[in-house]
């Protein structure tokens, strides 16, 4: 079955996208979405053993694999169907059409579900849409998935925001807030909860940083992004470094550096040495056991003779 569309096709919509030409964006985008929807019902049908994916790199597929614990079939798709849902809600987002743009983002995350932007901006179209509650539990996801400290930093500023309109937490609201100029400091989002929280809960500042913390956990929000998605890219960094690809193990290790500190990206890099020097030490004792085993047949047969 032919593709539906091609990388070129998408690139022409996003340059109408660039251009804040939404006129002609927007049939575009739908007339693609239609092409894809079609190609997708025959060929990549999900099922109870298999589901397909549009992730980015190997790092996603890794890195879904250890949050998620899909134990389906994974399959490549053919093109980045996530990235023509995300324009397409973007498109609707323009338009101020925020239920077409909050289902075109939902499918977005379906076939990428470990890119953050998307469940980000899904966030902001169901806050947008006066649902508080779907806004705070999309911001939470992104914590356990966050591959970058921006992505994690306006995850906190979206709780930290809901602390205070919703729960009047402000114990939670401080430790939000704290976190997220951590991991950005100069991030718009990350600024304006600080600011909110000094302007209209000054006491806050009296809380030491333990108080915040603890009182970020009671609400249910880890005092800190998920250490599995630096663990994932430190295997990416390794294997990239074993193939020769300096400048990509580079990325992976400064991305894994900026998302949890340098000292835990340190231990957690050595951690990871050590498991593949043990892999490595079983693998060649279990290859060296299978020899011996045959030479000893080998020469049993021979004295059988």
């Amino acid at each position: 079955m032919d593709l539906p569309f091609s990388p070129d096709d998408l690139a022409h919509a996003e340059n109408f996208l660039a251009q804040g030409d939404i006129d002609r964006a927007l049939p575009y985008l739908q007339d693609l979405r239609e092409a894809a929807e079609d190609y997708i019902a025959v060929a990549c049908p999900t099922t109870d053993d298999t589901q397909y994916f549009s992730f980015a790199d190997e790092f996603s597929w890794l890195a879904y694999r250890r949050v998620e614990n899909d134990p389906r079939r994974l399959v490549p798709a053919p093109l980045p169907f996530d990235h023509l849902y995300a324009d397409l809600g973007y498109a609707y987002i323009r338009q101020n059409e925020y239920t077409l743009a909050r289902d075109a983002l939902m499918q977005a995350v379906r076939w990428d579900p470990m890119n953050c932007a998307h469940r980000l901006n899904l966030a902001e179209v169901f806050h947008a849409l006066g649902n508080a509650q779907e806004w705070a539990a999309l911001s939470h996801s992104v914590l356990e998935r966050a591959s970058d400290p921006v992505s994690a930093a306006r995850a906190y500023a979206n709780l930290g925001c809901f602390f205070l309109d919703e729960d009047a937490n402000i114990g939670a609201a401080a430790g939000c807030a704290r976190e997220a100029l951590r991991l950005a400091e100069r991030d718009a989002l990350a600024e304006h909860l600080a600011e909110r929280v000094a302007t209209e809960h000054p006491e806050a500042a009296e809380l030491s940083d333990a108080e915040a913390r603890g009182a970020l956990e009671a609400a249910g929000v880890p005092a800190e992004p998920n250490a599995e998605m630096a663990i994932c890219l430190i295997m990416c960094a390794t294997d990239a470094a074993a193939q020769g690809k300096t400048d990509e193990a580079t990325r992976f290790t400064i991305r894994a550096r900026d998302l949890v500190g340098a000292p835990a990206a340190k231990a957690l890099i050595q951690l990871v040495r050590e498991a593949d020097a043990e892999l490595k030490a079983e693998r060649a004792g279990a290859a060296a056991d299978a020899e011996g085993g045959s030479a000893q047949t080998g020469e049993g047969e021979g004295h059988a003779e």
